[in-house]
Formats: structure tokens, C-alpha cells, sequence
């Protein structure tokens, strides 16, 4: 038989700084270390649970000293849950990582000149500021390790709640969550506990067995809720527990079932159905109002969204009769904020249920100097379209976490456009494309703002001008 060997231990590690996923970094010589659920100033004992090529990856199984720059976390489920893994470090240290994460994107990736960024714009709220939150039911819950040590009889693994980080088939069974607001936890508890007295099968993502798939939920500042209920099979029972949640909560203005016997859980080819109320609810932006259907693109920090789109104007710096690009443009939120001082904005964006519910944007606030055109955009952004729709003076430009197609940068450059503002939800891909569009553009502000708070994720706004402009 094979001997087991011990497993490899650091003594002593000094967490001397934070990576971008959330890790601590120490190091052994010239051994970069990341260690799970670790911050800065930390001093562990790591077990090393995964050898690379130039680094470890490890976890601490002692603490000889835990930094100033911690916090006790508030929710019960931190370090199983992967959803916010910065909530045992202080939010100032968070924003100050933050920053920092900017400006080595655009140093290290970028390798481009650009002036110092302004400090990141911190959220008001750093807990409960979701208006979106999707959970998985599950037949056979994540148990911890002190959960299976205890000898319990956990038979019943029923669950509804998260993903556990790189395992698409095991749920952690969530008791409170602090991302989203009030009465969330409970909809979603009644939901479990109502579903379980109708003996309705709760998935079971490996063999593919069971009604009960999802529960989409989404709430406006105005405190109105949908929920979208997907199941394999819309029966009696199903009818029955709608009924119930219908019933038990009034701030419910639009409740959706979708029918979904795929292998995965996306609803992007499904359309859900309305069960009762209204088919969206609305949120208010500096009285633009916006419908939201259940797979409508809204960004899930409205304070902050508010925010970033006031920064993302002031970049712009429309002039009277001046024409915008908004790429990748979703259900036109910054389209239809940027319209008043434009003379026209056109919207380009992929998936054509956003575009659809971007022109009923525009319709419902009266704005008639928007156009929304749906397609793969390095498909559409090509010469012809310049010669239909007039050369930009201004692009707006806010991709997916992956950035631009590289065609698309292209098509950008010999856009002529006066100035740019890429607007990203991941400053490594953002640097990219800003590193493409130095030939031809300078930075010249730089602004992030939180929209996650207790997470890693941070949105960055770039503001280029033309080179030769003047």
C-alpha cells in the first residue's frame, strides 16, 4: 500500500497582502501563498492544499495572530457560502484593497499611462443593498464537516440556498442572508416550509429528478417584490404553494412561474408566466422609471447604480447635438440617463428580450431620441453602421466580466469618437482593451465605485479622450 503523506505545513506565515478572488498572499522564500479567509496583518500556521507551479494554495489551521484590520463577520454561513468573502475584513481595508486592485490593473495589465485615480466611491449600505438574489433547491444539502462529525440524523437534506464555490451540484442550505432586504428571508423560508408540508420534490442536480428548481427573487426601493418560482412540472401542488405565497404577502406585486425541464437552470430560452399581479415592477431613477421583468438586466445595487451613472455623464460630457454610443446597453438604463443632453443615443446590445424591454423603457418615459438595435456586436459595429446611424462623438461602452471582443475594440478606433467611457465590472479585462485603445486614446479620469460591498468585485469607470482632438 501507498503511504499517505503528511500534509505540507507553513508555520508562521505573514499575510502581507489581499488578492483579487479574496485571499490572503504570504510567502515562503520566493513561494507566493494564498490562504483562504485570511486579511492583511494576519499570522498563520497554512496547510498547503494545492501545489503550483510557483505558488500554494492553503488554509489556516492556527492563528498566532489576527490583525487589526479584521471584523467579525455577521452571517452565520460566512466561509462555507463563497458569497461574501471580504465580510471579516473592515470596509474601509475593503475600499483601500479595492483601489488598490484599480490601480494594478492598469499598471501591471494596461502598462499604459493614466493619471491618479480618484478614491472609489463607497456604498452607503454594506449589507442588504441586493434587489436580486437567485437560490437553488436541492435534494442533498452541503453538510460541514462539524455537521457531519456531530452524528446527527441529517436524512431530511432538503435545501434552498446557494452554490458551494466550484461545486455546481451541492447547495448550502441558507438561514438569513444579509444581502437583501427584509421581508426576503422570509419569503424564501415560508417557501421551503410550505413546499415541504406539499410533499413537492425539492432538484436533485446530479441525476436530474424533482420538481422544484429555482426562486428568483427581486425587490425595488419602493419595497414592492417578484418572485419567479421554476419547476419541472407546473401541477396542483406547484398551484397550491403559489397560492399560499400569494396570500401571505402582500408586498408580492408580480409573481412568476417558469416551466424548465433543461439540464441547467438558465430561463434566458424560457419564458416565465405570470401566476399573479403585475408582469414587472418599476424602479425610479431621477424620475426616469424603469420596468423590470424576471429576466430583465438591472444592476443589483440601485443607490450605486444611481452613482455610476451620474459619473458615467459627467465623463461623457455631452454637448447639445452630439451623438452617443451605448454599447452593450442592456434594457437602455444608461441610454435613457444620458438622452436629455444628447441629440441621439442608439443602444447595441445581444440579447434581444433587453432590447425589447428597452424600447418599452423609452416609450413609458416619453424619450423619442433613442434608438435600441439587437445583435452580436462585433457583427453589427461594422462601417455600414456608421454610414446608417451617423459617426459617435461620444461611446459608452459597459461589457460583460470577459470585455470586448477585440473586432469590437477595433471598430471603436476607427469610430473617430471624441471620448469613451468603459464603464467594467472587471478592471483585469477593462486594462486589456484599455491597453488596445492607447494607440488612439489617452485616459484621462479614472473612478471606481463599490457596488458590492463584503465582496471582491469592484466597477471601474474610465474616462478616454482623442488624441488628436485638439
Amino acid at each position: 500500500m501507498r503511504t499517505q503523506k503528511a500534509p505540507q505545513i507553513y508555520e508562521n506565515l505573514e499575510i502581507t497582502a489581499m488578492a483579487s478572488d479574496g485571499k490572503g498572499i504570504g510567502r515562503v522564500e520566493n513561494m507566493v501563498v494564498f490562504v483562504e479567509h485570511t486579511v492583511t496583518g494576519d499570522v498563520v500556521d497554512v496547510q498547503v492544499t494545492k501545489k503550483k507551479s510557483g505558488f500554494r494554495q492553503g488554509i489556516p489551521i492556527i492563528f498566532h495572530k489576527k490583525s487589526a484590520l479584521r471584523q467579525e463577520p455577521v452571517c452565520i454561513h460566512f466561509g462555507i457560502c463563497g458569497g461574501c468573502k471580504w465580510q471579516n475584513l473592515k470596509y474601509e481595508y475593503q475600499l483601500d484593497h479595492k483601489h488598490q486592485q484599480v490601480i494594478d490593473a492598469l499598471k501591471r495589465i494596461a502598462k499604459v499611462e493614466y493619471p491618479e485615480p480618484a478614491r472609489i466611491m463607497a456604498a452607503p449600505d454594506v449589507l442588504r443593498y441586493r434587489n436580486k438574489l437567485e437560490y437553488t433547491f436541492s435534494d442533498s444539502s452541503w453538510l460541514t464537516d462539524e455537521e457531519i462529525k456531530s452524528g446527527a440524523d441529517y436524512s431530511d437534506r432538503d435545501a434552498l440556498g446557494f452554490h458551494i464555490p466550484g461545486r455546481f451540484d451541492k447547495i448550502l442550505d441558507i438561514k438569513t442572508c444579509h444581502l437583501q432586504a427584509e421581508p426576503g428571508n422570509e419569503i424564501r423560508l415560508f417557501i421551503r416550509r410550505e413546499a415541504k408540508k406539499l410533499n413537492l420534490p425539492f432538484f436533485n442536480l446530479r441525476t436530474q429528478e424533482g420538481n422544484l428548481r429555482t426562486l428568483l427573487m427581486r425587490n425595488n426601493k419602493a419595497g414592492d417584490w417578484m418572485i419567479c418560482l421554476s419547476v419541472t412540472d407546473y401541477n396542483e401542488s406547484v398551484k397550491a404553494l403559489l397560492e399560499l405565497v400569494k396570500a401571505e404577502f402582500p408586498q408580492i406585486k408580480s409573481l412568476y412561474f417558469a416551466v424548465n425541464t433543461k439540464r441547467n437552470d438558465t430561463l434566458t430560452d424560457i419564458e416565465p408566466e405570470v401566476f399573479h399581479g403585475e408582469a414587472w415592477i418599476e424602479e425610479e431613477m431621477e424620475g426616469l422609471k424603469f420596468r423590470i421583468h424576471p429576466k430583465s438586466f438591472y444592476q443589483t445595487n440601485a443607490d450605486q447604480a444611481f452613482e455610476l451613472y451620474k459619473k458615467t455623464r459627467e465623463f461623457a460630457d455631452i454637448q447639445e447635438g452630439e451623438m452617443v454610443y451605448d454599447l452593450y446597453t442592456g434594457t437602455g438604463t444608461i441610454a435613457l440617463f444620458l438622452a436629455a443632453k444628447a441629440a441621439k443615443v442608439v443602444g447595441v446590445e445581444y440579447v434581444e428580450e433587453a432590447v425589447i424591454d428597452a424600447r418599452e423603457n423609452a416609450k413609458s418615459n416619453k424619450i423619442s431620441n433613442t434608438e435600441f438595435i439587437s445583435g452580436d456586436m462585433k457583427d453589427i459595429l461594422v462601417e455600414d453602421f456608421f454610414a446608417i446611424h451617423g459617426k459617435p462623438d461620444v461611446i459608452i461602452t459597459d461589457p460583460p466580466r470577459a470585455g470586448m471582443h477585440e473586432q469590437v475594440t477595433k471598430r471603436i478606433l476607427e469610430s473617430g469618437a471624441k471620448r469613451i467611457v468603459y464603464v467594467s465590472c472587471n478592471p483585469a479585462t477593462q486594462a486589456r482593451d484599455l491597453a488596445i485603445l492607447d494607440t488612439k486614446y489617452k485616459i484621462t479620469e479614472v473612478q471606481a465605485v463599490d457596488m458590492f460591498p463584503q465582496t471582491t468585485h469592484v466597477e471601474n469607470i474610465v474616462k478616454l479622450e482623442l488624441r488628436d482632438a485638439h
